[in-house]
């Protein structure tokens, strides 16, 4: 009786979590918005029938199809790489419950939590899924973090602003940095376990922590180093053809990702630079990787509005803002709500 209203009591407690997250995820998103219809848009605002003319409904829902496939596709050739498979169905549905649980919690990294409790649902061991997961979000920030210093650097609308410069060339280094250390996490697993001992020996000296959490820290960070590292290395040296199409659909899922603005402005009769929209929404993407708030809400419309606002008229800025946000964050979010909700039913009348 007691484990069975603890349980219960958790549950209330986490929706309740969820619930005061998503509606700090709307508010943040309102205040974006608005911040872009002040700051960026001169206080204009007028919608475009244009966007939902049949010929634009059809091309955005073909991108959108590109775009909800290939990211099922790029975790599904990640577990197959590591000769686990699971049917096209339920990587589909991990999308939507991905899409949602990293916009409802701060930093995403509810998502990687989320994809590792469903994965280990249907079979798959959570070494395995917590290292499909991690490879899968790798692979994505491989393509931002490499790219977003060439933009940095190249693209002029980014000259006049305030990440330019030294800042820039900060930006720069942190990403060197960066990648750098998902080199050696990848590579030289090991090399991590020694720096991370002497610091929680360090938090012990200091009192910070007691022995008994200090000894299941230890063992819990080096088990789980070594079995990422390991698992790393039969992704590596699993089936040539599904690691090839691991990365390949990461990059089409980027592509399609970074190509709806491009789309939506195109449709509002503006002549188009691709490669700039493309370049600006890389350098947006990875400043939202570190929003600390619930799906970078409210940061990424005020950085979106602020680099297209040369591109883009006062009356069209805050227009396909909302757009871009509707269609790559917004729709999948509700989509995931409605799949997870199915599930846990399923779960309890089972």
């Amino acid at each position: 009786m007691t484990d069975s209203t603890d349980t219960d009591y958790q549950k209330r407690t986490s929706w309740r979590k969820l619930g005061v997250f998503g509606l700090v995820f709307v508010v943040l998103t309102a205040a974006g918005l608005f911040t872009v219809y002040h700051q960026f848009a001169d206080r204009s605002f007028t919608f475009d029938a244009r966007l939902i003319a049949p010929r634009t409904l059809l091309a955005l829902g073909g991108l959108l199809l590109v775009y909800f496939v290939s990211d099922g596709l790029r975790l599904y050739y990640t577990l197959r790489a590591l000769d686990y498979r699971l049917p096209f169905r339920v990587m589909f549905k991990l999308v939507f419950i991905n899409l949602f649980f990293s916009n409802v919690t701060p930093m995403a990294t509810g998502g990687g939590f989320a994809q590792i409790w469903y994965l280990t649902r249907h079979g798959v061991p959570m070494g395995r899924a917590t290292a499909a997961t991690t490879i899968r979000t790798v692979l994505a920030v491989m393509f931002i973090f490499s790219l977003t210093p060439v933009f940095l650097f190249t693209l002029q609308p980014l000259q006049g602003q305030s990440i330019s410069g030294q800042v820039g060339t900060a930006l720069a280094v942190f990403v060197s940095l960066y990648l750098g250390f998902f080199i050696i996490l990848l590579f030289r697993t090991r090399w991590l376990i020694t720096p991370l001992s002497r610091l929680f020996a360090l938090m012990r000296r200091l009192h910070l922590i007691s022995e008994r959490r200090h000894d299941r820290w230890q063992f819990r960070c080096r088990r789980e180093m070594l079995r990422f590292s390991f698992s790393f290395n039969d992704y590596l040296k699993g089936r040539p053809r599904f690691v090839l199409l691991s990365i390949l659909f990461t990059a089409i899922f980027l592509l399609s990702l970074f190509s709806f603005p491009a789309l939506l402005i195109h449709a509002l009769g503006y002549q188009v630079d691709y490669l700039l929209t493309v370049g600006l929404l890389v350098v947006t993407t990875f400043i939202m990787y570190f929003s600390p708030t619930p799906g970078a809400s409210g940061i990424s419309e005020g950085v979106f509005g602020s680099f297209f606002r040369g591109i883009l008229s006062g009356n069209h800025l805050v227009l396909v803002t909302v757009a871009w946000r509707l269609l790559t964050i917004y729709l999948g979010m509700i989509i995931g709500l409605i799949v997870l909700q199915r599930e846990l039913t399923k779960d309890k009348g089972t």
